[in-house]
């Protein structure tokens, strides 16, 4: 335990494991920052971030403001005192005036190797353009978005297979490590922040409901990554007759099949390749819109394919699903 006045800044499930490391280690939490309340579900009924649920239940204090930059919020913070602030996915970008409070600084984990990945859905990102290795990384925030000094980094490969629900997951975990480290390290004094290399950086905006869209003149292996990387929103999809079909997990083909991209080449039992670009795809979880999330076989069963149908049409592209 230690005596540090620390507050925590975060929103969604991603931020959880490290509050909750920070109780277990027994610091000293005076504050908990998370963003307001919001309508959820048919009912539109009010559901509080993960962060703040997690927070009451240790009898931790909870603010929510709707916008970090207010000035009275900034003076709340000021007359708490901290000595440092984490902040974990949070969801707003914090003014200078509320940055220069704290004598340790605000300190972020930030779910990419930074420079590269800067920006609102870092693993998706990364998923979707291939890469092969990500990581966390904890900085010192400044005014900029994801541009501060770097702190700490810790890699992991990731593998050609793996989606972002399983990565989101690794991630949480990993980024509550490496913040615990970089806490300690503050403490003995042992931290050198290192200047990001501009030149090295690019950008993860935020997903937006079209990027979901496949494009079957793509190569098997971007629509792959496509799937992996959409797999928790919105879904990567197309359309088969008249119907949306979600697609959630997918293989490489390994055979020599070949057809017009977008072309079922296969339908029969648990095999249903379609055809791409370059390349083939095996479709193994999939959802009909309205219906249930289900594995190949079961689709199958229950929804006969017949081979040469062709996935994909103009609606796809004028309604982006």
């Amino acid at each position: 335990m230690t005596d540090r006045r620390t507050i925590f800044m975060g929103t969604p499930v991603f931020a959880c494991p490290t509050l909750q490391k920070l109780i277990e280690r027994g610091e000293n939490l005076i504050a908990v920052v998370t963003q307001p309340d919001r309508p959820k579900g048919r009912g539109q009924k009010l559901m509080p971030p993960p962060i703040k649920e997690l927070a009451e239940k240790n009898g931790i204090p909870v603010y929510q403001p709707s916008k970090v930059r207010d000035p009275n919020f900034i003076d709340i913070i000021r007359e708490l005192k901290p000595d440092v602030i984490v902040v974990v996915a949070f969801g707003q970008i914090l003014p200078k005036a509320l940055l220069d409070i704290p004598q340790y600084g605000c300190i972020n984990v930030h779910a990419s190797l930074l420079p590269r990945y800067r920006g609102a859905a870092p693993l998706n990102w990364c998923i979707i353009n291939g890469e092969t290795e990500t990581g966390v990384t904890t900085m010192l925030m400044d005014v900029g978005l994801d541009t501060g000094d770097m702190l700490l980094t810790r890699k992991t490969p990731l593998d050609e297979n793996e989606d972002i629900v399983s990565l989101h997951d690794r991630m949480a975990a990993m980024g509550a490590d490496l913040l615990a480290e970089t806490l300690d390290r503050l403490a003995e004094g042992d931290l050198v922040p290192q200047p990001q290399n501009n030149a090295d950086s690019c950008y993860a905006p935020m997903l937006k409901k079209e990027d979901g869209v496949i494009n079957w003149h793509a190569d098997a292996r971007s629509i792959h990554n496509q799937v992996r990387g959409l797999a928790a929103w919105p879904g990567a999809c197309t359309t088969i007759g008249d119907q949306v079909l979600k697609i959630f997990r997918t293989r490489i083909g390994t055979g020599t099949g070949s057809g017009e991209p977008g072309q079922v080449l296969q339908a029969a039992k648990d095999h249903f390749e379609v055809a791409c670009q370059s390349g083939t795809l095996y479709l193994h979880e999939l959802q009909l819109a309205g219906k249930k999330r289900l594995d190949c076989a079961s689709f199958l069963a229950g929804y006969p394919v017949h081979e040469g149908t062709l996935l994909g049409n103009k609606q796809t592209e004028d309604s982006s699903l």
